[in-house]
């Protein structure tokens, strides 16, 4: 792992409407849940965390799919803020802590945000500013890629909270980075 230790990461996973497989494009899926865990990179310490639903625009009515993959309701969708409003708070938050680098298990949530933002014509803050871990763990395996819920197994950890919940998997993926921290050395 090589961001610069003076800086710090944030670790973020998102959740996405979804669907059964073939019933809609990735490109049609929008955020609904940002969660994200800050962390001193110098010494691994997380510093705060961050956690906000978000209203889809395209697709306003989660599928049966998305609302059982996820737990989250349509009440919780319901009340929350747009994207540009729940992504501003999202700045807010990172900007009041120095110089940040998004970290998150594999390429999609980065990929993800780019295209929130492309689609509500907002521009993209950390293009560059990623850390992979999925392919940092990787590294460690032969070049192997796992899910996270996998890579836990892995590592002897267990799956805290619920999987697929954005705040939920950005804390184990939290705890991936601090084995990751021990173990490539």
């Amino acid at each position: 792992m090589n961001p610069n230790t003076s800086e710090r990461l944030v670790i973020i996973d998102l959740e996405a409407t979804c669907w059964e497989p073939g019933r809609h494009k990735p490109s049609e899926m929008e955020t609904i849940e940002i969660g994200a865990v800050l962390v001193d990179h110098a010494t691994g310490n997380k510093l705060d965390e961050f956690n906000t639903f978000i209203r889809p625009v395209r697709y306003p009515i989660l599928s049966d799919f998305c609302k059982k993959l996820t737990s989250i309701s349509q009440g919780q969708i319901d009340s929350a803020p747009r994207f540009p409003e729940a992504f501003q708070r999202f700045l807010d938050w990172i900007y009041d802590r120095g110089n940040v680098i998004l970290a998150s298990w594999g390429a999609y949530d980065d990929k993800q945000l780019k295209q929130d933002c492309s689609f509500h014509g907002i521009d993209y803050p950390f293009h560059g500013r990623h850390l992979n871990l999925k392919k940092e763990f990787g590294k460690l395996h032969n070049g192997r890629k796992f899910g996270m819920k996998r890579a836990l197994q892995l590592s002897g950890l267990t799956l805290e909270g619920q999987h697929h919940r954005g705040i939920d998997d950005a804390r184990n993926i939290y705890r991936l980075y601090l084995w990751l921290r021990q173990h490539s050395q």
